[in-house]
């Protein structure tokens, strides 16, 4: 009998032992799973700086990364970030006006639209410094935000190698009058890409409702390195993987590139009240369409 129980106690003894190393072993593979997380939020917070305007009073943090079927327009909070910077500027027009002079009021407009369509939460975004510390900022910003979209507004232009030459105002400028319309772009390595893609064809589609056209140039060989894939032939929506404000933040987001302003005719229709009103409509009919039930 003695050898027997030795062997029963053996046996509870091994089957004891072995959760303890199993439990060991989750808990360092934990440990370091999450060694690098820190290092992210910390240089989001590191990088949060003084750019965001109508910042919100703090308040009690939602979930991180709200899922959107419906949405109360009070509450929903979509963030227009105005391309470039004061000092970055981005492209030049035709007749020497910096796209972010377009971006800012193009994004102003926007924000009055859809306060007035009762989204209240609205905030614009505006970043200061150079072109590239300021993406880190401005994504830093709206993932601090909490936001349900983040929609960047841009102007368009076209490669150097496309630019001719002209007089205006007894100065020497560059044009391309060779293509104009809208843009839509989307990420696919953003973390709701689909959600993404769903918000960017709806502005594409209410931006054609407008009785505006789509560039078709970015399929073409001639943009080189500037050429994206195009995911909605009817609408205008490009997929640009690699842009940081698009991938990196922790909403859908969403790029406009809103006309050209290095195309002599569309840059002075950009530039009046009339243009950037059909655009604010259509980014607002574009939201509350996202917000209406599935």
């Amino acid at each position: 009998m003695l050898p027997s129980c030795l062997k029963l106690i053996a046996a509870i003894a091994a089957l004891l032992l072995l959760p303890v190393e199993a439990s060991n072993a989750s808990w360092l593979s934990d440990l370091f799973k999450n060694k690098s997380q820190p290092d992210k939020s910390e240089a989001h917070v590191a990088s949060r700086p003084r750019i965001v305007k109508h910042a919100a009073p703090a308040a009690a943090k939602p979930s991180p990364e709200p899922a959107v079927t419906t949405c109360d327009p009070a509450k929903f909070r979509i963030v227009l970030d105005v391309g470039h910077t004061a000092k970055s500027e981005g492209a030049i027009s035709a007749r020497n006006v910096p796209e972010f002079t377009f971006n800012l009021r193009l994004a102003q407009g926007i924000e009055e639209k859809l306060k007035a369509e009762g989204f209240a939460e609205t905030r614009l975004l505006v970043t200061e410094g150079r072109a590239r510390p300021s993406l880190v900022r401005r994504v830093a910003a709206a993932n601090d935000l909490h936001a349900n979209l983040f929609l960047s507004i841009h102007h368009d232009s076209v490669p150097d190698k496309m630019l001719e030459n002209w007089e205006f105002e007894g100065q020497k400028r560059h044009f391309s009058d060779r293509f104009s319309g809208y843009s839509v772009f989307v990420s696919h390595d953003n973390p709701d890409f689909k959600t993404s893609l769903a918000f960017a064809e709806l502005v594409a589609k209410e931006m054609k409702a407008q009785g505006l056209d789509y560039a078709h140039q970015y399929t073409q060989a001639i943009m080189g390195r500037y050429q994206h894939p195009l995911l909605d032939k009817e609408n205008g929506v490009y997929s640009y993987d690699k842009l940081v404000v698009l991938r990196t933040t922790r909403m859908p987001a969403v790029l406009l590139e809103a006309g050209s302003i290095i195309n002599r005719d569309e840059e002075l229709k950009m530039d009046s009240t009339e243009r950037r009103d059909m655009i604010g409509n259509a980014v607002a009919a574009a939201v509350k369409k996202f917000c209406e039930p599935k």
